[in-house]
């Protein structure tokens, strides 16, 4: 009798470890889903509204830059007499004169202006493309977190399954004799530590789909269904190929670029401050006739300009625009330095995620499975005890976590990849 009940209990034992053998080989990424999620972001996340409009800001500014001043339009009587302020035909040089100004510019200073608030318009735009690339790459971190903790899960219900299928296994033992009382305690101990893990678990998963939520501009306490099981994908892409990527494509590069341009143009704007801005005038003179004038009216046309006598200054502009250019440029020289790091860095972390999955999926859960099918058949036949199988449980779920925890893991890395590069990888979504 006890023998049968031994065998009936270990044969339902069985059933999770061959199941979750074979579940190592899970189904392909939940793509579709994951790019609705990151379309939603970028469409409704306010960081991104807000740094949109700041560049429409920029880009009216630049449609400002290089304008002519307003011209200045004057009225005025000149030498009017105190003694009769209103008799203009007393004195022959007293006049009515309507006058006209127009500040202008040395030659090329407008279009300089207007090219480098082109610049910086550019500039900001590509920074909103690097908000962007930053904003896709913490949803897909996000996701593949709350993926994990999916799968965690799961395989925790699955083990809560066959801890309680061995608990009452070894209830049911020590009731008839055959078994120990520590057998007993070990097992809920372990189902208690589950249990406690369960906790976590859903509250750690609340608090991701709180930020998933953020970073979609949803309510918070929105829900977010389960994420199906996903697979790694083989990344065919070279540290060389990657670079070349991120410099055609990553938007911090252009924005510095752009940067550099304006910073050039700034210098040739500082050249032109050793030339003159001028004034053009224009003035109109109404004269009434009388007894000492027949009234014949007048004109007056006049250029005037600075002198541009202050060298010192426009020399400390030209060597501030030629300081600019150079930082610019090595600032663009860290930044390809830093992308170079990262992408050779991110590889070696995803060979060794991907390895370290393989390793898992074909090798040591197989064997951690057979390790525990072993223990149970030895324990129906009473050649090993019961904290034995216990054990073995207990391992086959934590290997189990460490392969999900490296699948996930290397998804996370492949986003960070993109967020180096500056656009999505072929054959990882677009």
């Amino acid at each position: 009798m006890i023998l049968k009940i031994r065998n009936v209990f270990l044969s339902f034992l069985l059933l999770p470890v061959c199941w979750q053998a074979g579940s190592a080989a899970a189904a392909q990424p939940p793509a579709a889903d994951l790019e609705r999620l990151v379309a939603e972001a970028l469409a409704s996340n306010p960081e991104i509204k807000a740094s949109e409009e700041r560049w429409q800001m920029t880009v009216s500014r630049a449609a400002q830059a290089g304008s002519l001043d307003d011209p200045m339009l004057m009225f005025k009587i000149q030498n009017g007499l105190v003694r009769d302020p209103f008799d203009f035909n007393r004195d022959a040089t007293t006049s009515k004169v309507i006058g006209l100004s127009q500040a202008v510019p040395a030659y090329g200073k407008r279009a300089l202006l207007r090219k480098g608030a082109e610049r910086e318009a550019e500039a900001d735009r590509w920074r909103i493309e690097e908000r962007r690339i930053e904003l896709r790459r913490m949803v897909k971190e996000t996701w593949y977190r709350i993926s994990l903790v999916d799968r965690f899960l799961e395989i925790l219900e699955k083990n809560i399954t066959a801890l309680d299928d061995l608990l009452r296994f070894s209830e049911t033992m020590y009731g008839v004799g055959q078994g120990l009382q520590q057998d007993v305690l070990k097992a809920q101990l372990e189902r208690s530590r589950m249990e406690e893990m369960r906790i976590s678990l859903q509250q750690r998963r609340r608090t991701l789909t709180a930020s998933m939520n953020t970073l979609l501009y949803r309510p918070a306490e929105t829900a977010l269904p389960a994420i199906p099981p996903t697979d790694i994908v083989p990344l065919q892409l070279e540290q060389t190929a990657l670079e070349t990527l991120a410099e055609s494509h990553r938007p911090a590069l252009k924005a510095l670029s752009a940067q550099i341009e304006k910073a050039q143009l700034n210098r040739q704007l500082a050249d032109k401050e050793f030339f003159p801005d001028y004034t053009l005038s224009f003035e109109y003179m109404q004269i009434d006739a009388g007894p000492m004038s027949e009234g014949d009216d007048m004109y007056s046309a006049a250029v005037s300009f600075n002198l541009p006598v202050q060298r010192q200054r426009r020399h400390a502009m030209v060597a501030e625009a030629v300081a600019e250019n150079r930082m610019l440029v090595e600032e663009r020289n860290v930044l390809r330095n830093q992308i170079r790091l990262a992408v050779a860095d991110t590889l070696a972390a995803l060979d060794g995620k991907g390895r370290l999955t393989d390793l898992y999926k074909e090798g040591i859960l197989l064997q951690a499975a057979s390790v525990l099918e072993a223990t149970i058949a030895s324990y129906r036949d009473g050649k090993t005890d019961f904290m034995k199988v216990l054990d073995s449980r207990m391992a086959l779920f934590n290997l189990e976590r460490e392969y999900h925890e490296a699948v996930a893991e290397y998804q996370m890395q492949l986003a960070v990849l993109e967020g180096v590069v500056g656009v999505p990888l072929p054959g990882y979504g677009q």
